[in-house]
This record gives structure tokens, C-alpha cells and sequence, in this order.
């Protein structure tokens, strides 16, 4: 793959992260009964982030969880795209019975992960609301799902590949575009 642009840098992606926190307060007029759910595997370190700026900003603690969804994503290749989600919630503690659930990724595609997620949340129990934070939304939907909060929209076309790396997990902070 080639890459063709660098769409986020880490301080971009900071900035991004510090105003989807203040959306999120500002929406919801506090932190009462949030949690903060990432997808695993670099929603959770993002939804740990906006945990801290939340904290910087309120003073207070969310809870924070993480559902693991094991689903081909458009950073591998090689597999096949009609494949079915698998949910591992074994290790999700937090009742999440009428609370704001706000689930977290790093890019939106097709919707099929957060589609996989918001089935996970409803088979842990009955929150009140479901709100989707991503880093990246980059069109292509396959569902009726949509972002509420969003850190940068960045259309591609489906020849392209949007890759997030993060430092927790990749060793640094950028938002790729790549031509397949």
C-alpha cells in the first residue's frame, strides 16, 4: 500500500479528543450516569483518553469499559468481508442498565463494528441511551449508523484505507490515508 496523506498528527488528534470531550459534557450537562465503552482494539485507549480529559474538565471519574469484537476491519487485508462479528463480553463488570452509554472507536466505515457493539451492550443489559464517539468518520455505510461525536470527518474512496495508530498500542499517534 501507498500511503497518500497524513490526515491527523498527534496533536491534531489531541485537539480532536479534547473537543469531543467537551461535546459529550456539553450534550449530556455533566457526567451523570456516562459511561464510556471503546471497542477494542484502539477504541479503548481513545475512550481512555477522553476518560482523563473529562476528569481534567470535571474533576470526576466515568466509568469506562471495553467490549472486544473481533471483525475484519479495513486496516487488514486478506479476509473476507461477509464474515460475522464475534462479541467477548466475559469481562465487561459495569451494569450498564439506564445509563448513557457512549460507545467509542477510532473510524467509522461500513457501521458493522458499532452495529456488533450495540448488540454486546443490549445482551449486558438495558441502557437508556446509546451514543457513538469516533476519531475518524469516512462515509461508506452499509447501516443506518451514524457518529454523534465525531473528531474529523475525512471522505475516502473505497480504494482507500484509513489507518489509525495510536501510541499505547502502535508506539505513535496518526491518522493515515493509504491507496489499497
Amino acid at each position: 500500500m501507498e500511503q497518500k496523506a497524513v490526515v491527523l498528527d498527534q496533536p491534531a488528534i489531541n485537539r480532536a479528543l479534547t473537543r469531543i470531550a467537551h461535546e459529550i459534557l456539553e450534550h449530556h450537562k455533566g457526567i451523570d450516569d456516562l459511561i464510556l465503552v471503546g471497542i477494542k482494539t484502539r477504541g479503548v485507549p481513545l475512550a481512555k483518553r477522553l476518560q482523563r480529559k473529562i476528569r481534567q474538565i470535571e474533576g470526576v471519574d466515568i466509568p469506562i469499559g471495553d467490549i472486544d469484537i473481533t471483525l475484519y476491519r479495513d486496516d487488514l487485508s486478506h479476509v473476507t468481508e461477509q464474515a460475522e462479528p464475534t462479541v467477548n463480553t466475559a469481562d465487561f463488570q459495569i451494569n450498564i442498565d439506564g445509563k448513557k452509554i457512549i460507545l467509542v472507536d477510532d473510524v467509522l466505515y461500513t457501521g458493522r463494528t458499532v452495529r456488533a457493539a450495540m448488540d454486546a451492550l443490549i445482551d449486558l443489559g438495558r441502557p437508556a441511551q446509546i451514543q457513538l464517539a469516533v476519531l475518524v468518520d469516512r462515509g461508506h455505510r452499509e447501516l443506518p449508523i451514524r457518529a454523534d461525536f465525531i473528531g474529523k470527518n475525512i471522505p475516502t474512496s473505497q480504494a482507500e484505507v484509513v489507518i489509525v495508530t495510536l501510541e499505547e498500542t502502535d508506539g505513535t499517534d496518526l491518522v493515515s490515508i493509504y491507496q489499497k
